[in-house]
């Protein structure tokens, strides 16, 4: 494949002219990381692509900017048959490269700093630190082993031989850095404090948080917190995980949500929308009501959204297009109700106080939040 052109226009389309970055970019052969991956079918089920049968898809996959799934469920591209149909979560890709790139921003390398990339994928944003800082500088780990091992053997085959490292990032992280950055979303508290630990006393992180849009960065002082902001920017990331696979997800109450009355039935004030789209308006539910999980649907012009937690809660909203939505919830939070507070809130000071607050994340991985006179944490027991 001639692929030199296509990496430089993709340098163009998401650095400056006067970017550090504009160089690792346009000299990373991406598709040479990401041979095989996977894309949704017209039914939205799951469909493989093969990058070497197909040469002219793979180079436009490749060097666009977006996100390539090489991962869903527990199956990875590389070890998949054509005519596999996976279910369940993605669980690993090749990051769009404009977002590694403000990632690697947020981050504020410099030469002769050691960086740990957290989250390995397909090992794009390993390539650009490598290009950039030099491979001694770099660590990459993820809990996957396989993903270590080939991204190790594709980033080799470039000519980069970084430190990578298989382990639970929310358990324990070897070694120490002067600058952490993130592409999965860290959960605070506990999934958090590992995570801080190998943060140098001085040296800086840039992360999301989990089931929120929120890109936080900020540098380590003395007494070991983490001080600094909410950036106004926002990025989507797979969460953490543990193990082969997320934790089985709130299915049976999803589907139970679908049907039941419920405990208390009302019309919603606000149209049906997609939260986990939502941006905004899905992190604050998250700061509110930690661990909701979400479901949505369209059919028509009726549009049904869905919210569950683990405590039991449940609603479900529908509503054809933009009208008021008859609204069922259950269990002992209501969940419909604590979205439209937001929602409210939202409307009446014309925008939420996440963006841009202020960040102390302690040791133990609790993150306070604060801008003005609103303040609240995130993490705690």
């Amino acid at each position: 494949m001639k692929w030199e052109s296509r990496a430089h226009a993709l340098a163009d389309r998401v650095t400056d002219p006067d970017s550090r970055w504009l160089a690792p970019v346009a000299r990373v052969p991406r598709h040479t990381l990401v041979p095989r991956w996977w894309a949704t079918d017209d039914s939205g089920r799951w469909t493989l692509r093969d990058g070497p049968s197909d040469p002219g898809a793979w180079a436009e996959a490749a060097y666009a900017d977006r996100s390539l799934i090489t991962r869903v469920g527990t199956l990875h591209a590389d070890k998949a048959q054509l005519g596999d149909r996976p279910e369940g979560l993605p669980t690993s890709s090749a990051t769009l490269p404009s977002l590694v790139v403000r990632m690697l921003r947020h981050g504020r390398l410099a030469d002769g700093l050691s960086l740990l990339d957290l989250g390995t994928g397909a090992g794009g944003l390993t390539a650009y630190a490598c290009h950039r800082l030099g491979d001694g500088c770099v660590t990459s780990l993820d809990v996957d082993p396989y993903l270590v091992g080939v991204a190790g053997e594709r980033l080799a085959s470039l000519g980069h031989h970084p430190r990578m490292v298989t382990a639970d990032a929310t358990e324990r992280v070897p070694g120490q850095y002067d600058r952490i950055v993130s592409t999965v979303a860290l959960a605070p508290g506990p999934g958090l404090r590992a995570v801080l630990g190998a943060l140098r006393p001085g040296g800086r992180i840039a992360t999301t948080l989990a089931r929120t849009s929120l890109i936080v960065t900020g540098w380590k002082d003395r007494s070991g917190d983490v001080i600094g902001r909410v950036e106004r920017d926002m990025a989507g990331f797979m969460l953490t995980r543990s193990g082969d696979d997320y934790p089985p997800s709130l299915a049976e109450l999803l589907t139970l949500a679908e049907n039941a009355e419920g405990d208390e039935r009302s019309t919603g004030r606000y149209p049906v929308v997609d939260v986990a789209n939502a941006w905004e308006l899905r992190s604050m539910l998250e700061v509110t009501t930690p661990g909701v999980e979400l479901g949505y649907e369209t059919s028509g012009r009726t549009r049904t959204a869905i919210l569950v937690h683990a405590d039991g809660s449940w609603a479900r909203a529908v509503a054809e297009w933009t009208d008021s939505p008859e609204v069922h919830q259950g269990g002992p939070q209501r969940l419909w109700a604590a979205l439209e507070r937001i929602r409210n809130r939202l409307n009446t000071e014309g925008s939420l106080p996440l963006l841009g607050s202020g960040v102390r994340i302690t040791p133990d991985g609790v993150c306070h939040l604060s801008r003005g006179t609103w303040h609240t944490s995130m993490g705690s027991a």
